[in-house]
């Protein structure tokens, strides 16, 4: 459940989903990213660890330039997130169908 909470702390913030969004579309540099969402550097880089401890993106060095980092999304906790929202979503329709068959039945007996 840590890693679900990781997940979900490390999303919490609308740049670092901005940054899961643009890193849907490809592997990106810090520095692409920074730009991209007008944001200096250093809050990026910043941005880029919390995501990287929560094991939402990683990092690929360039076999060309070690300077530079390629960052792309990891798939694992997505799917444990989306998981875990399946199971909530799940159990809400569960209650929602029960109660459904609860008010259905008051109505007969009228």
């Amino acid at each position: 459940m840590s890693e679900l909470a990781d997940t979900f702390a490390a999303l919490s913030d609308p740049t670092r989903l901005a940054i899961v969004d643009l890193l849907r579309d490809a592997p990106c540099r810090s520095s692409d990213l920074a730009e991209a969402l007008e944001t200096s550097r250093p809050a990026m880089s910043r941005h880029l660890k919390v995501l990287r401890h929560a094991g939402l993106v990683e990092e690929e060095i360039q076999s060309d330039d070690a300077r530079v980092r390629l960052y792309r999304l990891r798939r694992a906790p997505f799917s444990e997130a989306r998981r875990w929202i399946e199971e909530v979503e799940a159990f809400w329709a569960d209650q929602l169908d029960a109660f459904k068959d609860h008010v259905a039945k008051r109505e007969k007996r009228r």
